[in-house]
């Protein structure tokens, strides 16, 4: 369970995609399997459910991946979404091609998935140029489709939980090109107030003078107060061309020391938001 959750044991969480998705996989890793998933078909709908207490207890979110990157999209729906972090997981991404049971490779002349699937399996795919490869929206998505139209020639690229929850035949298992292939998940809850010192992880983002040595100086002030800077992404700032805004993560060897961390932060900066203090993950991928 994430650090200081007040998610209770029978929740409702929201995920991007549908039942099946690597969003399910890392909701239970980080609340459980007494949960039931809210299916969202965007970002911006996981974010709008996770905001309703009539519809939703907290949410889980993809962040970065660590062949693709930071999906910066996602933080900038965090900026003003109002949610909390309050923990996080790391999941490995393994991709396997899901068919109805019987049906061999020969069969098969198309595959379905999101074009990320796709690319993370291109050594796979180049081996077997017969079949066709067609984007959707979701991974677990195109293996519903499978089941219930009992698709015999169409195959998807998705989860091992894809194939169990629709009843699917693993054809061919770890088909991703990259072993090494890790998705880091946030969960997100409604959370009036924060909490400074109830983990050892910061994320948060802020601006800074704009001026020469202002990011250094910062820099220097984390390092001084013992903290380990793990993530920094700069935005541009819409409404101030040539002005950046700074997404960072940090941990700190002990979580007494974050109030005071934090009061230089905001001394130092022009504006500061905490998006979340939660406990680092640390758990072997």
């Amino acid at each position: 369970m994430p650090s200081e959750s007040t998610v209770p044991e029978r929740s409702r969480i929201a995920i991007q995609g549908v039942r099946g998705a690597f969003h399910e996989m890392a909701a239970r890793q980080l609340f459980g399997d007494s949960i039931d998933i809210v299916p969202a078909a965007t970002f911006n709908q996981l974010v709008a459910l996770c905001s309703q207490p009539s519809a939703t207890e907290a949410a889980v979110m993809a962040i970065e991946n660590s062949i693709a990157g930071t999906i910066l999209g996602n933080y900038l729906l965090l900026q003003d979404a109002g949610l909390y972090i309050t923990g996080e997981c790391s999941l490995r991404i393994e991709q396997h091609l899901l068919t109805m049971p019987g049906v061999a490779l020969a069969d098969l002349t198309e595959v379905y998935s999101h074009p990320m699937a796709l690319a993370q399996c291109d050594v796979f795919f180049a081996r077997h140029p017969h079949l066709r490869l067609v984007e959707s929206d979701d991974t677990a998505a195109s293996a519903q489709r499978i089941a219930a139209n009992n698709l015999r020639t169409t195959a998807a690229v998705g989860s091992a939980l894809a194939a169990e929850v629709y009843g699917l035949q693993i054809l061919a298992s770890n088909i991703e090109t990259h072993d090494s292939n890790v998705t880091r998940f946030l969960a997100l809850e409604r959370r009036p107030e924060l909490l400074p010192t109830t983990g050892n992880k910061v994320s948060m983002h802020c601006s800074i003078p704009h001026e020469s040595g202002s990011l250094s100086r910062l820099l220097a002030m984390l390092a001084a107060q013992s903290a380990n800077l793990t993530k920094i992404q700069s935005v541009p700032k819409t409404d101030l061309p040539g002005e950046y805004l700074f997404f960072i993560d940090f941990t700190v060897a002990n979580p007494a020391i974050l109030p005071e961390t934090l009061r230089l932060i905001d001394i130092m900066t022009t504006s500061c938001k905490v998006l979340g203090v939660y406990k680092e993950n640390t758990s072997a991928l």
